[in-house]
């Protein structure tokens, strides 16, 4: 098996297993400029190219999809891996399409199910916009338990639930219908579009939660998974607030740019179970690492190359200007950062992340303070195009089928051949051992 060059290491830096515990109320509103630049571990570790890097084939993909009329609006985001526990050669792959809602598939990348989104309440409402997906298992609800897929809709600021079957490979939709807006009070708020946007679940102790972002805003909130009357609700029980402001080591004050009024969002996520820590990436910032009762202080692991550099948003375009590099960025992430997934499996396992300014993934130690260890691109194979853009991601270390050392499932935001000029995306299926990392 291949692996990273030696040079990609970098020496670790160890931090205390246990973060400093604070109370929700002695929080800020709004935590202080001043946090630690990046995690010792990842300070100046030398990074490759992206031409560079070693390549991972992928073996399977799933059907095209298109973000127009004709598509029926659906943009590829999110995937999650549903391991089957009567028999893992008939898990599912379930991946969000925005407003094209969810697509289910096998392990070969056929479609299985299509669920819409829900309809928008008014004519001038928001529909429904499938952003994120993650898992619980063994969910109580009434007198059985059952597996859920749990996704972020950020149309309606809500969270949605689907019951897996194992049997008859389906999802059944057991939200409450009275489930509240996440971080609004008013539809017309909703409107306005600073929804529920990134995710990742975590079970603690027999309870089960939902870590939820807040588009346009640093905030994450969390919310605990309750059952009522056969059917799935949650209630917000934390918010934190992420810094939207940095000083630099040369004294001065940096703020991403964003339009007015627009904070540096966070999207992807996932909790590392075995440890109870979230890892939140602030796209335009870096990873973050905290506790996923969202108490403590947070710790930003590593920087995108970004950072720190003050581009100007140009109205007339909507887009950043970019300013003078000063120096300040990281080496291994390019803006934005986003999916996040763990390998759990053997030597201590992995956090990968998508890179999806450079279309490449960074990998760095799941223990300790996160050691970078190297970076990878899916690139074609078997008659399959690469992955570029990549959004979500996610991981399995176990058996899958054909998958006999695991799967990882990645978004492709540009997936090829091209039809005429409409977006085209998908998902990429790629066998564990085709990973090119330390084994």
């Amino acid at each position: 098996m291949r692996t990273l060059l030696a040079a990609l290491a970098v020496t670790a830096t160890a931090l205390p297993a246990v973060f400093p515990a604070v109370s929700a109320s002695a929080l800020p509103a709004t935590p202080p400029a001043v946090f630690p630049a990046v995690s010792a571990a990842n300070a100046g570790a030398p990074a490759l190219s992206a031409d560079e890097l070693p390549s991972a084939a992928p073996a399977a993909e799933t059907p095209a999809l298109f973000d127009d009329g004709a598509g029926g609006n659906a943009n590829g985001d999110d995937p999650a891996i549903w391991v089957n526990p009567r028999k893992s050669g008939r898990s599912l792959i379930i991946a969000t399409a925005k407003e094209g809602g969810l697509y289910v598939h096998d392990l070969g990348g056929k479609r299985l199910q299509h669920i819409a989104a829900p309809a928008a309440p008014g004519k001038d409402d928001e529909p429904g916009r499938f952003n994120n997906v993650d898992l619980v298992y063994g969910f109580r609800l009434g007198d059985r338990r059952v597996d859920l897929a749990v996704v972020s809709d950020r149309g309606r600021d809500q969270l949605r639930f689907y019951a897996i079957d194992p049997a008859g490979l389906t999802l059944t939709d057991v939200t409450d219908p009275a489930v509240p807006y996440v971080f609004n009070r008013t539809q017309r708020q909703v409107n306005e579009e600073e929804t529920a946007y990134g995710l990742a679940t975590w079970q603690d102790g027999g309870r089960a939660y939902a870590l939820v972002s807040r588009r346009h805003q640093t905030r994450l909130g969390l919310a605990r998974l309750t059952a009522r009357n056969g059917r799935v609700a949650y209630r917000l029980t934390r918010t934190l607030d992420l810094p939207a402001r940095f000083e630099l080591p040369d004294g001065g004050t940096w703020r991403p740019c964003g339009e007015p009024g627009e904070r540096p969002q966070i999207e992807g996520m996932v909790v590392d179970g075995g440890r109870d820590v979230l890892y939140a990436a602030q796209e335009d910032v870096g990873i973050w690492r905290l506790p996923a009762d969202l108490t403590g202080r947070p710790v930003l692991m590593d920087k995108v190359k970004e950072y720190g550099r003050q581009d100007t948003y140009d109205p007339k375009t909507d887009e950043c200007v970019p300013g003078e590099e000063r120096g300040h960025g990281g080496e291994r992430l390019a803006a934005d950062a986003e999916g996040l997934t763990i390998w759990y499996g053997k030597g201590g396992g992995y956090l990968l992340a998508s890179s999806q300014g450079d279309s490449t993934f960074a990998v760095y130690t799941r223990e300790g303070s996160n050691r970078f260890l190297g970076s990878f691109r899916v690139g074609p194979g078997k008659g399959i195009d690469g992955t570029e853009h990549s959004d979500g991601a996610m991981v399995v270390d176990r058996p899958l089928g054909r998958y006999a050392h695991g799967l990882l499932v990645v978004h492709d935001g540009r997936n090829t051949p091209a039809d005429g000029d409409r977006e085209n995306t998908n998902f990429k299926l790629v066998p564990w051992e085709n990973v090119p990392l330390p084994r």
